[in-house]
């Protein structure tokens, strides 16, 4: 079984596939290690480590390498997170993706909206075309990748954002997307309405306001990831360690419940 058919299995099982979002080849290592069966990298955490804001700032050579080094170093599926595509054209969103097949990414994970000055809703029209060249494309070539189109309603508060999100997701299922992220969706009610209107395995970012992985799974979701609140967290505990070292003025605070042979 190819890593691609690994990944589409792990869609459409009972169970919710927990996704371990990650940034580097480390981050990678460890999140497979502790009994995850898929990855997928996160945008921000991987710009943030580069020095960028999120939203396309880095080049996609950087993300390429970057994934290069990912997989190196896992035997798991990996699904690349390409924003909008990181291309002016179909025609560069399809050649970087191509690049990411060659490298044996399984996945792609690509939005519906763009950062200019803000971010903003593409239309949805607009969108579903994207996904249908390249779905076509990849067929085309024999390729497989499970296209993961990521709706963006939630995230910039359209007004009524289940039934602008149930339209989205019609449109793109029609176009040949193989699964559908709803990040921020947090309610029961607005998930059981999209999951109930598609086809699609439907992926959920963990925020504060959502149940327990059971109770997402009985709503019916079928992908949940971490997002990048791992990476976020783990920069705050830097902060307060760096911080620590300047007001006591030793370095002490980085021995504190830990094992000092650790180098």
């Amino acid at each position: 079984m190819s890593k691609y058919e690994k990944f589409l299995q792990l869609h459409h099982r009972p169970a919710p596939l927990m996704l371990g979002n990650v940034w580097d080849a480390k981050s990678a290592e460890i999140i497979e290690q502790n009994g995850f069966e898929a990855l997928g990298t996160s945008s921000a955490a991987i710009s943030h480590m580069l020095g960028y804001d999120d939203g396309e700032n880095l080049s996609f050579d950087e993300l390429l390498f970057v994934v290069k080094r990912i997989i190196a170093k896992v035997n798991i599926p990996l699904s690349v997170d390409i924003e909008g595509g990181y291309g002016r054209n179909v025609s560069e969103i399809i050649g970087n993706i191509e690049k990411l097949h060659q490298l044996g990414v399984a996945g792609i994970n690509i939005e519906d909206s763009k950062v200019r000055t803000q971010r903003e809703l593409l239309p949805a029209e607009d969108f579903a075309g994207l996904i249908r060249e390249i779905k076509d494309h990849l067929n085309r070539k024999a390729k497989a990748m499970f296209i993961n189109a990521r709706t963006d309603t939630f995230i910039l508060e359209v007004p009524d954002a289940a039934e602008e999100t149930v339209r989205r997701a019609r449109l793109y299922e029609e176009a040949g997307a193989d699964g559908l992220f709803v990040p921020f969706i947090a309610g029961e009610d607005a998930v059981k309405q999209v999951v109930s209107a598609t086809a699609l395995p439907v992926n959920v970012l963990r925020m504060p306001d959502l149940p327990s992985f059971d109770i997402l799974s009985e709503w019916g979701v079928k992908r949940i990831s971490t997002g990048n609140f791992i990476h976020s967290q783990l920069m705050d505990i830097f902060t307060q360690k760096i911080n620590h070292i300047r007001a006591r003025g030793s370095f002490n605070t980085l021995f504190e419940n830990a094992d000092h042979r650790k180098k």
